[in-house]
């Protein structure tokens, strides 16, 4: 990898919470609103294992309770960073960040997880407080079909909806400017990237498109705080 530690350190802050950043019909979630959403994936599982399909984060930090993981294939979706603007986790009003979700198109593989039956309920609501700040949320809970060595599930996932006026669509050099430079109060973009990049890395899972984009960004980060590779 080019994206190095020398690279995270150049670009590294420490930075208060600034709280939710309220977007323009949006509202901050509710105790009643997880309730109603962890009930709603409650609802139309399919039976047996609840399965979650991990592809950014959720990889090298789940935060929740598994009994197993699998490498898996999800078609016709692809990571990118296409969710604007992250004013405060690793973005700032100054210098927003672009975060990860699933898009439509291509592939993408990661990793599913089987949630223990027992706590399911539990381990669900921990997943969704972490993943849904705002109401509504840009990209909703929805079930996939993806593909394992040991055959296919249905597994939950987190997609963009490319209609909710977040999306984003840059080409890459304009990401990689991004990426290069937004840091918010858990830590940067930069940070998030090479994570994730070298967890997919460990795990055998080589993403052209985010070992291009880690050369991106560190050859941004050198340029700018001249840094030697």
């Amino acid at each position: 990898m080019r994206l190095g530690e020398h690279h995270l350190a150049a670009v590294a802050k420490t930075i208060a919470d600034p709280g939710p950043h309220v977007f323009v019909g949006r509202t901050p979630a509710t105790d009643a609103d997880y309730e109603r959403v962890v009930a709603e994936i409650q609802a139309g599982a399919p039976p047996g294992p609840l399965w979650l399909f991990a592809y950014g984060s959720l990889i090298w930090n789940p935060e929740f309770e598994h009994d197993e993981a699998r490498i898996a294939r999800a078609r016709g979706w692809r990571r990118t960073f296409c969710l604007g603007w992250d004013y405060r986790f690793r973005g700032s009003v100054e210098r927003p960040g672009l975060m990860m979700a699933l898009d439509r198109g291509g592939q993408c593989t990661g990793v599913v997880y089987r949630l223990p039956e027992a706590t399911r309920k539990a381990n669900l609501d921990r997943l969704i407080r972490r993943e849904m700040s705002m109401v509504p949320t840009a990209f909703p809970p929805r079930w996939i079909k993806v593909e394992t060595e040991d055959g296919p599930v249905r597994a939950l996932t987190f997609v963009m909806d490319r209609n909710s006026g977040r999306y984003q669509n840059l080409a890459d050099d304009a990401v990689a400017d991004v990426l290069a430079k937004a840091c918010g109060f858990r830590g940067s973009m930069a940070q998030y990237l090479h994570a994730t990049v070298l967890n997919l890395e460990a795990m055998g899972i080589h993403d052209r498109h985010l070992w291009r984009m880690q050369e991106l960004v560190a050859e941004r980060i050198a340029r700018e705080h001249s840094l030697q590779d």
